[in-house]
């Protein structure tokens, strides 16, 4: 289901701040701060309804923030941080980074599953038990449908205070797709592998010359010993 028929099914029920979750585009890079560094949409100022990037919290120091982050290339929000907005149970964590995480929207996928498994009962997608949104626009779309509203999923936060975990995380190194401010872990995987390969590429080139120079020595000192131990050869006389 589409994010504007969801939005059309919650009717006046749905906050300014969820619209802008469910459909903005994380992680650009944020035009009044292009030249600097750092500088992609990965915090949710919930009170000014737009994304905004580590340099614009000067001017956002007393709202409300939540911190979107990114595992496997899709955002996400941490459980804790979900959890004081609206209700996450039923929607199958995962984790990373020894945090739990919810998918804000649905992923993709190719084929539909196939068998007597648990699905979430939106986009069928496979999950574990006893879990049943895969997504929190899943749950949302199916709330809305059976309920008319979201009347008992959103949550009333009062002390929502995320400025502290934003200021102290984001500005670390982060890539585009880095989950709790560090590196995607897939791309630590990747850097990881890739210096152990060079290391043994450098310890195969460093036995390949020692291999080479010890047969060189080798063959030297043969080639010697026969010229020594090998007896002058003279013309035959006729």
């Amino acid at each position: 289901m589409g994010f504007g028929s969801i939005l059309q099914m919650g009717g006046g029920e749905f906050p300014a701040w969820l619209e802008v979750l469910l459909k903005e585009k994380f992680f650009n890079a944020c035009l009044e701060h292009e030249e600097k560094k750092k500088n992609e949409k990965n915090i949710l100022c919930l009170d000014c309804c737009l994304s905004i990037c580590p340099h614009c919290l000067p001017s956002h120091t007393s709202h409300s923030l939540l911190r979107i982050r990114r595992y496997i290339y899709n955002d996400v929000l941490r459980v804790d941080d979900a959890s004081k907005l609206m209700d996450c149970s039923s929607i199958q964590p995962y984790k990373t980074n020894s945090s739990k995480v919810v998918f804000i929207n649905e992923r993709p996928h190719s084929r539909q599953f196939r068998g007597s498994g648990n699905v979430c009962n939106t986009c069928n997608r496979c999950l574990q038990s006893p879990y049943i949104f895969f997504s929190l626009s899943c749950k949302i779309s199916d709330v809305i449908m059976r309920q008319g509203g979201l009347s008992g999923f959103l949550r009333v936060c009062n002390s929502l205070n995320l400025t502290e975990d934003v200021t102290t995380s984001t500005l670390e190194p982060s890539g585009s797709d880095g989950v709790d401010g560090g590196v995607d872990m897939f791309l630590c995987q990747e850097l990881a592998c890739t210096d152990a390969t060079e290391i043994v590429r450098k310890k195969r080139s460093s036995l390949t010359t020692t291999t080479l120079t010890n047969t060189e020595a080798v063959t030297a000192n043969y080639l010697n010993r026969r010229k020594k131990n090998t007896p002058p050869r003279r013309a035959p006389l006729y």
